[in-house]
């Protein structure tokens, strides 16, 4: 697989591949994690101008995408029911997505942001159980509940220390 950072051209491609993610989680028993019209294309081009969205790719073909984002996840300032590990600098990866079409997109994802040589930070939905597994399969550790900055919602919140290696 293939990583680079996603350009105002691959916005149709990237849209759908939330379509598509959208669909297997309401299949898998989460459907209201992202609603009709998360993440949205403003979102999407405000991030592909900061160079914090990128695409992955295998065969030359776009098969999934993800947020990497440096600095403090404001959402990350309060954690209810456990604690954050340590106070240390970390990236958090936000709305990592695939078409379904590839294996191995998270893993990819998850070891591009490592390179970065910080901790990671991740957030999922209490019914994302898939996304649950594949946190625990590669390295992460439960830490308590947050709160989403822009609406309230309640999520499960992990991290990933530096040098942790996927199972």
């Amino acid at each position: 697989m293939w990583i680079r950072p996603a350009a105002e051209a691959d916005l149709p491609q990237l849209l759908e591949i939330f379509e598509q993610a959208k669909r297997f989680m309401a299949a898998h028993g989460n459907p209201r994690q992202w609603g009709p019209d998360y993440p949205g294309e403003a979102r999407m081009r405000s991030q592909i101008a900061d160079g914090v969205c990128y695409i992955v790719e295998e065969g030359g073909a776009a098969v999934g995408t993800f947020c990497c984002l440096p600095g403090a996840e404001p959402s990350y300032a309060v954690i209810e029911g456990g604690a954050w590990p340590d106070d240390a600098p970390y990236l958090t990866i936000h709305r990592l997505a695939s078409n379904g079409k590839a294996h191995g997109v998270a893993k990819a994802c998850f070891a591009f942001c490592a390179a970065r040589g910080l901790a990671l930070r991740i957030d999922t939905h209490r019914d994302n159980t898939v996304m649950q597994d594949l946190l625990r399969k590669n390295g992460f550790v439960y830490c308590g509940v947050i709160h989403l900055a822009e609406n309230g919602e309640e999520r499960l919140a992990y991290q990933r220390n530096r040098h942790v290696q996927a199972l």
